[in-house]
């Protein structure tokens, strides 16, 4: 479609370089899908110059599982080399192999990071989960903002308070949200209100 619109605007007319510009294409592009569209290239003949040897390689492997380094990373392992006047192989080069020996796991002493997904609150009825959020309004002095506060109800999708301050602050937030629950006659500690990492939020 791309080559029949080319043609089209080059029977027109137009150049076939300002054609190709207009559609974000370059003409050597155009050229290589008229000729099959085939990538003739063929990437590196052999291995790069400075391949590790296999004794380079296995000199890595014992180093990473030496005593003295099987706690670190390589990003540990290659500065400490360098202060004893040792140069083995690059920080890329050492994951690279641990990755391929199928050693790259946890190498610290302490525990690895564990990822809990957090708890899902769903809502059955009006009134259970809140979400909340600040919004920047801009006035009409550049660089000054007023700021929108508003709580909505994930259930109904009601707003259920909004409010504009002059400033961002934990405070005003703290108290929109005294004020909601007491406008709806909610218990605080019964209604589970979401936002995201924002410190007036926390």
């Amino acid at each position: 479609m791309i080559l029949d619109l080319v043609d089209e605007a080059v029977r027109s007319g137009a150049r076939q370089a300002a054609a190709c510009e207009i559609l974000g294409l370059k003409e050597r592009t155009l050229q290589r899908w008229r000729h099959g569209g085939e990538d003739d290239r063929r990437g590196a003949s052999g291995a790069p110059p400075n391949k590790l040897a296999a004794t380079e390689r296995q000199r890595v492997l014992e180093i990473v599982n030496a005593p003295e380094y099987c706690d670190l990373s390589p990003n540990q392992i290659v500065p400490r080399l360098a202060d004893d006047g040792h140069y083995v192989a690059s920080e890329s080069t050492m994951y690279r192999i641990l990755r391929e020996e199928k050693l790259a796991a946890h190498r610290e002493r302490s525990r690895p990071a564990v990822t809990r997904r957090p708890r899902e609150h769903v809502a059955t009825g009006p009134c259970q989960v809140f979400s909340w959020d600040i919004t920047y309004l801009p006035s009409a002095v550049r660089g000054r903002f007023f700021y929108l506060y508003m709580i909505l109800d994930v259930w109904s999708r009601k707003i259920m308070a909004a409010q504009v301050y002059r400033e961002e602050s934990m405070e005003r937030a703290a108290e929109l949200f005294e004020q909601t629950c007491r406008r709806h006659a909610l218990d605080p500690p019964g209604v589970v209100l979401h936002a995201d990492n924002g410190g007036p939020m926390k």
